[in-house]
């Protein structure tokens, strides 16, 4: 077919050679959308405000690991020496020997393997057979045929690396085949390694590897290990300052974190009895003060402890504070929402015992309301209290302080077990006693309440004396 047979056929179909109005326009709809939502998105992420604000010095030190090198050493432990490998394509060439790793050489004693001789058979008929050639024959029923008996390891002596140090600004490494010792201007922290087992680091204190009756005797009668103070003292502070344990700051997180329970309801508490009696509607009459009291307790409640303990974080820094704060905002609304229940459930007997003598509406709260829920109160306050003694744990993992961030950085290791265990149990110990403080307290508080009678009469006979 030719042109002109094709341009006849669209002269006669023109409207089946026409291309819509999308298929004009869809590449240049596309490139402005793409345009558009570039701009978007630039608005959206602050792009503009990123760039302003960005360390572009840390941007130039990326930029130079491209064209710049590490270099990093590879020391293994052997029996009693070391090897140093550096990566294979490192820029030190094939026989590397940087001035900051010092090594120090000796001639060592190694047993190594020695290679097998093949073994050669003189039987040609054995040579010749069909058997396989390990296979036993009848002449030689207990060996195999053509292998020989393994090789004694032989003693070989060579110059080797025993020690080696890595130096690192201010840093040092010395490394030996079973020791490691880093150290970083003033302070010095040694490894002892067992060759594919464990490393196990040392601590600075002079009592370290003696038995339980030589460091008694130290204590009490020995000599003054530190003449500025005497042994007990020297023990208590590296029992306190334990490198590997550190008890003295476990234990301070700890107590962080029990005021933080302690002050946080204690603040709630206060804040919300107040507020109690304007959202109870038998109180306080008023509607208006009643929802707009409640709806507030609904909105401290409605936010999670944690949620609360990440916001306050970002306000205040991470701490006890944080924490402190996510307890008392919480527990301001639910302990204003219990009192406030409380309160709307009393007996109205009692009030209308006490203004029946004339009592002014403050004295017929104070005898005829407090006797009433104030053990309630107490009650709710008191399991609050050993309750947040748990949640702080929890809300001190997101960085409000206490035992919960040492023991999420401790988690985070991955290696540091055996503190998770101890920090764990310290907080099972401490949930436990608190729990039986507080079970105690309540039961006594509560036990009065079955009094109510005696109680309402001499509230009753307070309330006319002081009219009186």
């Amino acid at each position: 077919m030719n042109a002109e047979a094709i341009n006849d056929i669209a002269a006669r179909h023109p409207d089946a050679f026409r291309r819509s109005l999308w298929r004009r326009y869809a590449t240049p709809i596309g490139i402005l959308l793409c345009i558009l939502y570039t701009f978007y998105c630039s608005w959206f992420f602050s792009v503009a405000s990123v760039l302003e604000k960005a360390n572009w010095n840390l941007a130039g030190a990326y930029l130079a690991d491209w064209v710049s090198y590490e270099i990093r050493p590879d020391i293994e432990f052997k029996d009693n020496y070391l090897t140093i490998d550096y990566s294979r394509f490192s820029k030190l060439g094939s026989n590397p020997d940087p001035d900051w790793v010092a090594k120090q050489m000796a001639v060592i004693e190694r047993r190594v393997e020695a290679a097998p001789a093949p073994a050669i058979s003189t039987n040609k008929s054995s040579q010749d057979s069909f058997m396989a050639p390990g296979a036993r024959t009848a002449e030689n029923p207990a060996a195999p045929l053509g292998q020989s008996a393994p090789a004694a390891p032989e003693t070989v002596r060579e110059n080797a690396v025993v020690a080696a140090t890595v130096t690192l600004g201010n840093g040092r490494i010395a490394i030996t085949p079973n020791l490691v010792t880093v150290t970083r201007g003033a302070e010095s922290v040694i490894f002892d390694i067992a060759k594919d087992g464990s490393v196990t680091p040392r601590t600075n204190s002079p009592f370290w590897g003696k038995p339980f009756g030589e460091v008694a005797s130290l204590v009490v009668f020995g000599v003054r290990i530190d003449p500025s103070r005497s042994n007990a003292a020297l023990a208590w502070d590296n029992i306190l300052n334990n490198a590997e344990w550190q008890h003295g700051d476990v234990w301070l997180k700890l107590l962080q974190t029990i005021v933080m329970a302690f002050v946080g309801t204690v603040l709630a508490s206060i804040v919300a009895f107040p507020l109690a009696f304007l959202a109870a509607r038998n109180v306080t009459p008023s509607r208006i003060a009643n929802q707009a009291t409640k709806r507030f307790f609904d909105f401290l409640r409605s936010v999670d402890m944690l949620i609360w303990a990440l916001f306050f974080t970002r306000g205040f820094g991470p701490g006890p504070l944080a924490g402190m704060s996510a307890i008392f905002f919480t527990d301001t609304g639910t302990l204003g929402k219990l009192y406030s229940e409380a309160l709307e459930n009393i007996d109205d007997k009692q009030r209308e015992g006490i203004r029946s003598v004339g009592a002014t509406p403050a004295m017929v709260q104070r005898y005829g309301v407090l006797p009433q829920v104030l053990p309630v109160f107490l009650s709710q306050s008191l399991y609050f209290w050993e309750s947040n003694t748990r949640s702080a744990t929890i809300i001190g993992a997101v960085g409000a302080g206490g035992i919960g961030l040492k023991l999420w950085e401790a988690m985070r290791t991955n290696t540091n077990w055996a503190n998770v265990f101890y920090m764990v149990l310290l907080i099972l110990v401490v949930v436990f006693i608190f729990d039986n403080i507080s079970s105690f307290l309540r039961r006594k508080l509560m036990g009065t309440v079955g009094n109510g009678n005696d109680e309402r009469r001499v509230s009753a006979r307070s309330a006319a004396a002081q009219i009186a």
